[in-house]
């Protein structure tokens, strides 16, 4: 039996179309092994969101040859599709191939351990590609899975290269969704979360929409939460947020992508949207789902940024009230509009609008988590990885922890109504609002 090590890098897209790549080397006998083995494979699925991305998993790649001489090298994913002239050269890797054509990974390795002909596969993407046809039943941590349902984007913000790496936005064909949520069902999994590159462009070249989705999977026998991977503020019209708000297993947690409050800045990025037409959505949203919570991106450090801009942006997330905050600091990316824009700000600089924007986005997350206490919320459980708590997401997908008196035992894709009675820096704790059985906790 043939083994092979995956490296995964980036988004959750990537990470599902690793457990795609998985699953298709599982069903040709291959073993898929941890980094302690010795692989006859080793598969490096890439991101090339930032520069210093492209770095590590260069490094990657040259860790990979040093300590598995005799495997075949491949090299997937985003930064080869996104700069193929650069990638094509990479002597580390044996098959280079990009963002297509995932399904034929574990036949094209198969056949470079018998000939050992270095390939090159690289095409661009065209208007009207399809879908490519993917999915992914089995997860090992048999809670929660991701289902890619979109990819590609055609929004062009300026600091962005990930629409040349992933082409045109396309979808994934109704039956293919429900087939796969079946499978997923079947093998045990509760939750599923919607995944996408611009997810909120579900289904628009097919006359569907998002809500379309949800509703498909929350009619699949045995998925009891849907929730939704990351959104463009776009596309959520009023009536797709009464359909979502009629589903029982919709989880109203809403990665609203920010990026500035600062409507200038916005303007700049070539983001569809103004500061207040963002609040307006929240707004419109939270009528639908009274308990609601939003969290998001926020970029620094943006090419002609000034310190008011700055302010305003910290001044507008604060209004929002969000609940969770990433924040990271603008990073050149070549061949994209906003690498050759005048006033590139000063990396020191940077680091001080991301130190005051993180200390809003904490003291909100502090607040946030503190006004959870008193709350009956339902908790999937997840692995069990720490002795003294089992531990899962509420819908909110707040990080709960109740008391682990038994560690032979688990909680783990069991779903339970628990009462919050403390929050910490990044989660909360809590008791089930039922006794338990005290061998089973």
């Amino acid at each position: 039996m043939y083994r092979v090590l995956f490296i995964t890098f980036g988004c959750k897209v990537n990470h599902y179309e690793t457990e795609c790549m998985k699953e298709t080397f599982r069903a040709r006998n291959w073993e898929v092994i941890g980094e302690e083995g010795q692989a006859d494979a080793v598969v490096i699925n890439s991101c090339t969101v930032t520069a210093s991305g492209d770095s590590r998993v260069l490094t990657a790649l040259r860790k990979a040859r040093t300590r598995y001489p005799e495997a075949v090298i491949a090299l997937t994913g985003c930064y080869p599709q996104a700069d193929p002239e650069t990638a094509s050269k990479i002597t580390e890797a044996d098959l280079i191939c990009g963002t297509k054509d995932r399904g034929r990974t574990c036949e094209l390795v198969e056949s470079l351990l018998s000939d050992r002909k270095r390939t090159v596969l690289l095409s661009d993407h065209k208007k009207g590609d399809l879908f490519e046809p993917m999915k992914c039943t089995h997860y090992e941590d048999n809670t929660r899975a991701f289902v890619k349902i979109q990819d590609g984007c055609d929004r062009f913000c300026s600091y962005c290269i990930i629409p040349y790496a992933r082409g045109r936005s396309r979808s994934k064909p109704p039956e293919l969704l429900r087939e796969e949520a079946a499978g997923i069902a079947a093998n045990g999994v509760k939750e599923i979360v919607l995944s996408g590159i611009n997810l909120a462009f579900y289904g628009a070249e097919m006359g569907l929409t998002l809500a379309d989705a949800v509703e498909m999977c929350a009619g699949v026998d045995g998925i009891e939460r849907i929730r939704l991977g990351s959104l463009e503020p776009e596309m959520m019209t009023d009536s797709q947020l009464e359909r979502l708000a009629a589903v029982p297993g919709f989880c109203p947690q809403f990665h609203l992508s920010l990026q500035s409050g600062c409507t200038r800045t916005l303007k700049a990025m070539n983001r569809r949207y103004t500061a207040e037409e963002y609040f307006a959505l929240t707004e419109r949203i939270r009528r639908f789902f009274p308990d609601c919570t939003f969290t998001t991106d926020v970029m620094v450090g943006f090419p002609q940024e000034t310190d008011d801009d700055h302010a305003e942006s910290v001044a507008f997330i604060r209004k929002v009230g969000f609940s969770k905050v990433h924040v990271f600091r603008y990073s050149r990316r070549h061949g994209t509009p906003a690498d050759r824009m005048s006033g590139q700000v000063p990396e020191s600089l940077k680091t001080e609008r991301w130190k005051s924007m993180t200390a809003a986005a904490d003291e909100m997350r502090e607040t946030y988590l503190r006004s959870l206490v008193g709350r009956t919320v339902p908790v999937l459980f997840e692995r069990e990885n720490c002795p003294e708590f089992h531990q899962g997401r509420a819908p909110d997908h707040t990080l709960i922890k109740i008391s682990r008196k038994n560690p032979e035992k688990s909680l783990r894709n069991r779903i339970i109504s628990v009462i919050i009675e403390e929050n910490g820096p990044d989660n909360c704790f809590g008791r089930p609002v039922v006794d338990l059985d005290y061998d089973l906790i």
